[in-house]
């Protein structure tokens, strides 16, 4: 009976939908923070791209191009009801989980720095553990919209952990991926002793990749003491505070950093971050942060106003993803955790983030296109 009543008042919200202008608060913001990630990662990768390419506009000619398709994906999925990706959400989800083990196929994966974590298709380099991310929200928003499904969801969550976290090397992706999973499933009404039992086991599964892989291990000791050994394990983080803190108050200027001239490892991805710091300083760095924590609010507006539970649940999934990378990307940079791998939603390079981050954005455009506009 239970059932049956949730389904109806699933069919009788749908029923109530008004569709109007969708927030164009959150679409300036992401489109302002987006601009100003073409910008730094122009400015961050001249020198490595003339080093690796010989051409200096290698990387922002890439990012641009992937900008371009990831705003007419975002259209597309502004105007396209979000209701319609029920139908979908196992097909893609089934299609991103065999994307992750193609990365260990010889010819289509590409390795660096030991790891396996991207491939090679159509020309563009793709990582799957960020297409993941919006898939899993989708299946799970899906098969949660009336109860939760608990098989599906452990199946799904240890396959992704597994496969991302142990396989490809990247505890970074898969603790983001576990923390989206989890809430989401705390929000559906899960019963509260799984949640606390499946927190605690990814807790303990977390230590345990840490302690059995010692370069996890130095990390964890490079966070403690960030000027340990600034020749080896430590030099990455001491790198990206010296730039942070060669910013000040008000940064160096545009253009004027130091630390980007081969200093600062993987400078156009992950430790872009530092690049900001060093040339905006203090000032720039806090305003880049209230962009984000202005969208990711109005992420939240939309789930409250979202006419029914897939749309509250697809909007929460969304909205906790982009915030929570983006609290991780930046809180690494500063050493408040160890440094994790995890690209800057919107402002790192990498075109398949980029693009899979404004998919996300369309999708919840389009919520909020047809929530109650009384709230």
């Amino acid at each position: 009976m239970e059932h049956i009543v949730n389904i109806a008042r699933f069919r009788t919200s749908k029923a109530v939908n008004i569709n109007h202008t969708p927030d164009l608060y959150l679409l300036g913001t992401v489109l302002i923070i987006c601009a100003f990630g073409l910008l730094m990662v122009y400015d961050s990768s001249q020198f490595e791209a003339f080093q690796s390419f010989g051409d200096s506009y290698y990387y922002i000619k890439q990012q641009g191009i992937s900008f371009l398709l990831g705003i007419l994906a975002m259209s597309f999925f502004t105007f396209f009801d979000y209701h319609k990706l029920q139908k979908f959400a196992l097909p893609v989800l089934i299609f991103s989980l065999g994307l992750l083990v193609l990365v260990f196929v010889p010819g289509l994966g590409v390795s660096a720095y030991g790891a396996h974590r991207w491939m090679k298709l159509f020309g563009f380099t793709i990582q799957p553990a960020e297409i993941i991310k919006l898939t899993s929200i989708i299946f799970f928003a899906s098969i949660f919209r009336v109860r939760t499904y608990t098989k599906p969801f452990l199946l799904t969550t240890f396959f992704v952990i597994g496969v991302v976290g142990i396989m490809q090397k990247d505890l970074g992706s898969s603790v983001i991926f576990a923390i989206v999973a989890l809430s989401l499933y705390f929000i559906a009404k899960a019963p509260l002793i799984h949640f606390l039992g499946l927190s605690l086991a990814l807790i303990l599964s977390a230590i345990s990749a840490i302690i059995f892989a010692p370069y996890r291990t130095l990390r964890i000791m490079a966070f403690i003491d960030p000027f340990r050994d600034p020749q080896g394990f430590t030099y990455h983080i001491s790198q990206v505070l010296i730039a942070l803190g060669s910013g000040g108050i008000f940064g160096l200027g545009v253009g004027q950093s130091r630390q980007k001239f081969a200093y600062i490892p993987e400078v156009t991805t992950d430790s872009i971050f530092a690049i900001i710091g060093e040339e905006f300083g203090f000032v720039g760095g806090a305003i880049l942060i209230f962009l984000f924590a202005f969208m990711v609010l109005r992420g939240f507006r939309t789930v409250k106003g979202a006419p029914d539970n897939f749309g509250k649940l697809l909007a929460s999934g969304i909205s906790l993803w982009l915030g929570v990378q983006a609290a991780v990307n930046l809180a690494s940079m500063v050493a408040l955790i160890p440094l994790t791998g995890v690209p800057l939603p919107f402002i790192s390079y990498g075109g398949s983030a980029l693009m899979v981050n404004l998919i996300a954005v369309g999708i919840l455009l389009n919520i909020s296109k047809q929530t109650n506009p009384n709230t």
